[in-house]
């Protein structure tokens, strides 16, 4: 599995949007530093496991894989990861069935999972204002759950599709 990251908050960035010809489309705009944390991992079959958390630290990440874990307590996992600070800490707890894997450094184009977050940025997020950080995470549950039940998207969206389709199904 491929597991990444990514911060989702009430700053937003205005994205281009379809509007009628000759009409200017009124976009709300925010700067509130408020943010939660999706954690996601991936697999090639399209299993998404993700986990919303409030922070990202050695704490968070070691309660992510366990949470991973206890969904494939029956698998052994090779978990891809980056180089962030709290995934090679001495302090994260790995479970028994997992080992962790690096990607080299500066590299987020290796990560299929960065692609999951492009999508709910441009699908659930585009050019909305939140009243609230509960609003923010209610939206996060929504978009998170619409990804781990559609296995067929999310290998779309990794490039997994062409991997499975080509490689395990040649035959």
């Amino acid at each position: 599995m491929f597991q990444d990251e990514a911060r989702f908050g009430r700053i937003n960035i205005p994205r281009s949007c379809w509007a009628p010809t000759g009409t200017r489309p009124i976009v709300g705009s925010q700067v509130i530093r408020e943010y939660t944390f999706a954690y996601a991992a991936v697999s090639p079959t399209g299993i998404m496991d993700s986990l919303i958390l409030p922070e990202v630290n050695t704490d968070a990440f070691s309660l992510f894989l366990e949470e991973v874990s206890t969904r494939h307590s029956a698998e052994f996992l090779i978990m891809f990861v980056d180089g962030a600070g709290w995934h090679t800490t001495k302090g994260l707890t790995l479970p028994k069935n997992m080992s962790l894997a690096f990607l080299p450094p500066y590299s987020p184009e290796l990560n299929p999972t960065e692609h999951l977050w492009e999508c709910i940025r441009e699908t659930w997020f585009p050019n909305k204002t939140f009243n609230s950080l509960d609003a923010v995470e209610d939206t996060l549950v929504e978009a998170l759950v619409s990804l781990e039940n559609d296995h067929s998207r999310v290998q779309s969206l990794t490039g997994f599709s062409w991997i499975v389709n080509n490689v395990f199904n040649a035959t």
